[in-house]
């Protein structure tokens, strides 16, 4: 198989960094010079990033990490890719960088579920009184999960807890599994799991679904779907075994792993939707949006009201007759 000449990293590390503004405008420059584009955020917690780059630029650039104490013990996750697979490059403070939405945060240098490798982690998820959580939002869910794993109702990962603490008598005297895409999330999560003594262990996917696609002996097993990943390429398979497909259109319920956003930019929500109902739905989620003052499908196609009217009534059409 040919080597592709780009690279998409995506990494983590929790660690004390004094000043995230006067970093973050150093890392910026950095990653300039290099030519890396993608998003990295800086907070006095570490720092959270994905950038891609060719396969020199990004060699350059785990090395000049490497270079420095705080983040020699990086773990990399490393995808092959075609090019570029974001846009720009930024590199923003933060207070935090990842938002579980507390007000006593979790410190994960103080306070995490126990780390699993991929192979226990797989183990694990096959043992009785388990139950696996997914710590990522719901639209990442619907485009791929472990086998049997709990989805909670949420947009955002800061609604977690709050969900969490809602159907807490589902979790008593559970062995806890939870997991996210590498392992950032889960940090705070499975720390907040434990401190408020949720289950009889709590267990994260060290690494997260990234590291345990690579895995070479458990290949990405028990996942269906794909993974959600947060630039152009909007997701990757997992599965080296056996391609489950668990996405459903969101018009009309078809099997699917395209996801585009909603058309009308007040709402954007994130839709799977096959490319052939695209059209037809005005790739807006709601006769709202496809009303809406700016939807940029009917600017793409130049409709009038009476066109935007007259392909309303035949979606009303479609799904009256599917009651």
């Amino acid at each position: 198989m040919t080597q592709k000449d780009y690279r998409v990293l995506l990494y983590y590390k929790y660690i004390a960094i004094e000043d995230p503004v006067a970093f973050a405008e150093e890392h910026l420059a950095v990653c300039q010079e290099i030519g890396l584009l993608g998003r990295i955020l800086v907070g006095y917690e570490g720092i959270n990033g994905t950038v891609s780059g060719t396969i020199e630029q990004t060699d350059t650039y785990m090395n000049h990490m490497k270079a420095d104490p705080r983040f020699s013990d990086i773990m990399w996750k490393i995808d092959e890719a075609e090019g570029h697979t974001f846009k720009k490059m930024h590199v923003r403070p933060r207070r935090e960088i990842v938002h579980l939405g507390l007000n006593d945060d979790i410190n994960p240098l103080e306070i995490t579920g126990d780390y699993l490798s991929p192979k226990e982690f797989m183990e694990r998820m096959q043992e009785d009184n388990t139950v696996i959580i997914d710590a990522r939002n719901d639209y990442e869910y619907d485009l791929g999960h472990f086998r049997g794993a709990v989805r909670p109702d949420i947009e955002n990962f800061r609604d977690l807890p709050a969900w969490m603490e809602a159907h807490k008598e589902d979790f008593a005297n559970k062995k806890i599994l939870t997991y996210c895409t590498g392992g950032i999330r889960c940090e705070k999560f499975s720390g907040w799991l434990k401190r408020e003594g949720y289950g009889e262990s709590v267990g994260q996917l060290h690494g997260g679904i990234a590291t345990y696609a690579k895995d070479p002996e458990v290949k990405g097993q028990l996942w269906d779907g794909q993974m959600f990943v947060f630039d152009r390429r909007r997701s990757i398979p997992i599965n080296q075994v056996e391609h489950v497909i668990v996405g459903k259109d969101f018009f009309t319920g078809e099997p699917t792993e395209r996801y585009t956003n909603c058309a009308n930019p007040e709402c954007h929500k994130l839709m799977l939707c096959e490319e052939k109902h695209e059209s037809f739905y005005m790739r807006s989620c709601s006769d709202e949006c496809r009303r809406a003052e700016r939807n940029f499908f009917v600017e793409e196609n130049s409709w009038t009201k009476e066109q935007i009217e007259e392909q309303i009534a035949k979606i009303a059409e479609v799904q009256n007759s599917s009651l």
